[in-house]
């Protein structure tokens, strides 16, 4: 059985076709591939380093939750304060008949 040289011309044609255009498109593609990830891969590392300093910078909220509760508080205890020395102050003035 013999193979009809037809076979061989479109064998060689294809072979060539596929060498000649098809791997330098698969290159051209895969080199494209590579740099998109190399950018995503920049852009990755940039977007960390940003929300690092805002996780660093955002940090402190907590503790100034803290001191506007610790602020609460003192407030609290200064009008208590200033409520028992005007108490003071009234029983003061009634014993030394308002004189300072």
């Amino acid at each position: 059985m013999e193979i009809p040289v037809a076979v061989y011309v479109i064998w060689w044609a294809t072979l060539i076709v596929a060498v000649v255009v098809v791997l330098p498109l698969a290159v051209y593609l895969l080199h494209r591939a590579l740099n998109a990830a190399r950018q995503i891969e920049r852009y990755a590392a940039r977007a960390l380093q940003a929300g690092v300093g805002i996780a660093g910078n955002t940090e402190n909220v907590s503790a100034l939750e803290g001191t506007i509760s610790t602020a609460t508080g003192i407030l609290e205890t200064t009008r208590s304060i200033e409520e028992r020395t005007g108490a003071i102050e009234g029983v003061f003035e009634d014993r030394t008949g308002g004189a300072r």
